[in-house]
């Protein structure tokens, strides 16, 4: 058995959550391999809408085991809050016994957040757009070799080590001004810790590799969008963390020639939240039609996403880092309006025409070339199999595989599981 990995293939929000809950009866095992709570994987079944932040998106099938990687960034208050969510609705995770944590993980602060916001505010128009959960200041005590994972909550010295890096932040924070008062989230925080306990501590990397080598199946689910990979995404404009299917391998412990498929999620438009470039930008009434009716507000922050249309050399780009081997088509439904449909297919780039992505469009922007394809302009959130699909949405199909030349497998018409086709 090999390990599966479905991630986004854009800025992220392209619907991740609701696919690996469809695909979870299909596997034994859901890991989460990188990312933090600035996640906001969103699943409607039954009427019902979760938005999951750090959990797995396979927790609500009970037969599958979920694994929080030892790539992601924990902020026990906000895990705390996510299962008591959950318990209120009818699920309990930790009393079923399917959900695991990494001893590896490593762990946010109240300090983390303090100076993530310290940081951004500092930054003044030229922010990052960050969500200020304190994911970045985490992820670099990580690479600086200070921080705290998941597996020292259970030491004899956690206090003392919590302690001594408390104090580390609070010297820095003291040269961007007055530090606020946070007492009460480090009570929530310590308290947290507890709860944290009561969750299983795994050794991620020898479970999952247990896991096939005993035939299991492995799906490894990934948070954000390649766009915002930390190496490959617009830099400095990205998350803290590897997107890509490499970022699987560090995140869980496995070897690359254990990957199988890739799956690459992309909308049928564009998407992207907070600053950075966006060639395909539509700051107009389309952009605005788009946000409207794709619902484009985030899960986790509620802010308004900026629109625009599909781009390929972007999704080319994404897929070539990736090694994706299926596609998968999100929320064509917000586009049932529309006569007509318009794709980048290459851009304007210093004088050029180029069909790739460049190294550098923040100050040097690429401008869109633009190609129109007509619309289907009737509602599809009713279809349910290929058949029912209309020609011109069959037809923008099998244009984007041309262009992307990997199949696009499944096709998704609205926010419930039900709404997915398989192609």
């Amino acid at each position: 058995m090999q390990v599966d990995v479905l991630l986004g293939l854009q800025w992220g929000d392209e619907g991740k959550g609701k696919i690996v809950d469809v695909f979870c009866p299909k596997y034994d095992l859901i890991a989460r391999f990188q990312g933090g709570p600035n996640a906001g994987h969103t699943l409607e079944f039954d009427n019902k809408k979760f938005v999951l932040n750090t959990i797995p998106s396979g927790i609500f099938n009970e037969d599958t085991l979920n694994l929080i990687g030892g790539g992601v960034v924990i902020d026990p208050i906000i895990l705390k809050r996510e299962l008591d969510n959950l318990r209120t609705a009818g699920f309990d995770p930790v009393g079923k016994g399917n959900l695991v944590i990494a001893r590896r993980a490593h762990l946010i602060l109240p300090t983390h957040q303090l100076l993530d916001a310290a940081s951004e505010s500092k930054m003044g128009s030229g922010k990052i757009g960050s969500t200020l959960k304190g994911i970045g200041p985490t992820y670099m005590d990580k690479t600086g070799r200070n921080g705290l994972r998941v597996g020292d909550t259970t030491l004899s010295n956690f206090t003392e080590r919590y302690e001594k890096l408390k104090a580390k932040h609070l010297e820095i924070l003291s040269h961007y001004g007055e530090v606020p008062d946070f007492s009460e989230k480090e009570a929530a925080f310590l308290s947290a810790i507890e709860f944290l306990k009561t969750i299983p501590h795994v050794d991620s990397e020898h479970l999952v590799n247990r896991y096939l080598k005993e035939g299991k199946s492995v799906l490894a689910e990934g948070a954000q969008g390649t766009l915002l990979d930390v190496d490959f995404g617009s830099y400095p404009f990205v998350t803290s963390s590897n997107t890509t299917t490499a970022g699987a391998c560090t995140g869980l412990g496995v070897a690359p020639n254990t990957i199988g498929s890739v799956y690459g999620i992309f909308k049928a438009y564009a998407t992207r939240v907070g600053g950075g470039p966006f060639p395909t930008e539509l700051e107009d009434e389309t952009g605005e039609q788009l946000r409207q009716l794709g619902h484009e507000f985030g899960a986790t922050t509620g802010r308004a996403r900026r629109t625009g249309w599909i781009d390929l050399p972007a999704l080319k780009y994404a897929i070539m880092l990736n090694g994706v081997t299926e596609l998968i088509m999100m929320k064509a439904d917000v586009l049932d309006t529309f006569e007509k449909i318009s794709v980048c297919t290459h851009y304007k780039y210093n004088g050029e025409v180029i069909d790739y992505m460049p190294y550098e469009i923040i100050t040097n922007q690429a401008e869109p070339v633009l190609e129109e394809i007509q619309g289907w302009n009737q509602d599809v959130t009713g279809i349910r199999t290929k058949d029912e699909i209309p020609t011109a949405l069959h037809d923008y199909i099998t244009y984007l595989e041309k262009a992307l030349e990997v199949p696009i497998k499944y096709l998704s018409v609205g926010p419930d599981r039900t709404q997915t086709i398989e192609l």
